[in-house]
């Protein structure tokens, strides 16, 4: 996936664009419908499926004493968008002169001068331009200045509820996890460098790995999880505490995330994971002793392998969306037994970019597995 910052050489690499417009934070089953639409309606078109975003986000520079948490950072965005088949990310630097672009300005300078689109799909509740003046009836109204068509998502339900971040971002600061990710479609995570603790937990036999948090993003709850770890390319079962650790600082008012990865003895200082919020076991709580505190652990670890025994096959991260062809899916089993990324070449676009999504799925590594063909086959990012 590319992922530019700016327009330079945009529109002389990419003449026909089909775009989503949106923060998309969550990337949650209400973006994953809109996402779904867009590469399909670009495959059909032979386009390219594109995203347009801001970073930072519009909040953060307008009115940063209401910008929420966000749910994932840009780079674990960009890696979501990816795996549902978008081709293009344009993450632009937002600033107070963007913010006075009036809604035909930014159809004008922007979807048509710069970007070239040919067709745009968007959210029902879409806002753009000076003071979100701009919607999805004003996208439709500017179309005839470049030709584009217009898609509008309605909202996704689950129930009788909408999916939308700001309820997901609530389910998390409560600990609902598991209902999180329902609405997500995938389990909540967070991601962190390893950095040296205490070292407290080996001391007690139970070795932590320590990870640092980022203020801008949603921290979840404090208490105890079975999670899901990924280090080293493979993915381990795992008990996660989110907290303050009142057995050991009585005083601490800053938050960290300490884990405890099942079956697993190697280093992981200075190493970038991934922890899968899988379900909530209980509240954090302050012990008596380190006596009654390693009880308890080890009866968080035995909650946290049956959670993993009832449950196999949590999903940790979005299913890949696929519209390649059945030859194309054939062709990816080949490569993936053989361990090669060499592709005939193909004369039309569709099918290049079909197969260029086909070396994607190949190279990609997941805690979950996927059926490409006859065979099930497991990913690896």
């Amino acid at each position: 996936m590319d992922v530019r910052r700016d327009f330079a050489g945009l529109k002389q690499q990419y003449k026909n664009v089909a775009l989503g417009l949106g923060n998309f934070d969550g990337v949650h089953r209400g973006h994953q419908k809109l996402i779904r639409r867009l590469v399909t309606e670009s495959h059909e078109k032979g386009d390219v499926s594109g995203i347009l975003t801001f970073d930072p986000h519009p909040l953060a520079v307008l009115r940063p004493d209401q910008c929420p948490p966000f749910l994932l950072s840009q780079q674990a965005k960009f890696e979501v968008l990816e795996r549902l088949g978008v081709e293009l990310v344009v993450a632009l630097p937002f600033n107070y002169e963007f913010a006075r672009l009036t809604p035909y300005d930014f159809v004008k300078e922007i979807l048509c001068r710069e970007m070239q689109v040919r067709s745009v799909v968007v959210g029902y509740n879409f806002a753009f331009g000076h003071r979100g003046q701009g919607t999805p009836d004003t996208l439709a109204e500017y179309a005839h200045l470049c030709g584009y068509s217009v898609s509008v998502i309605p909202p996704v339900m689950m129930g009788d509820v909408v999916v939308s971040s700001t309820l997901i971002r609530s389910l998390l600061l409560e600990g609902r996890v598991e209902e999180a990710a329902r609405f997500l479609g995938y389990s909540p995570f967070v991601d962190g460098m390893v950095i040296q603790g205490d070292r407290r937990g080996s001391t007690i036999g139970i070795p932590t790995a320590n990870l640092t948090m980022r203020s801008e993003l949603v921290i979840p709850a404090r208490g105890v999880y079975a999670v899901k770890v990924e280090a080293h390319g493979e993915c381990y079962g795992g008990v996660a505490n989110i907290g303050l650790r009142p057995t050991f600082k009585e005083n601490n008012t800053e938050s960290n995330i300490e884990v405890h990865i099942l079956d697993f003895a190697r280093d992981l200082y200075g190493q970038e994971i991934r922890v899968h919020l899988i379900s909530r076991l209980r509240d954090e709580c302050k012990f008596a002793s380190v006596h009654d505190l390693l009880a308890q652990i080890n009866l968080d670890i035995e909650a946290a392998r049956r959670c993993f025994a009832e449950s196999p096959r949590v999903h940790t991260s979005p299913p890949y969306f696929s519209i390649i062809p059945l030859w194309c899916k054939c062709l990816v089993s080949v490569m993936y037994y053989s361990g090669t990324s060499a592709v005939s070449p193909i004369s039309s676009a569709k099918h290049r970019r079909a197969a260029s999504m086909s070396r994607l799925i190949c190279a990609s590594k997941s805690c979950t597995e996927a059926n490409l063909h006859s065979s099930r086959s497991r990913l690896i990012r």
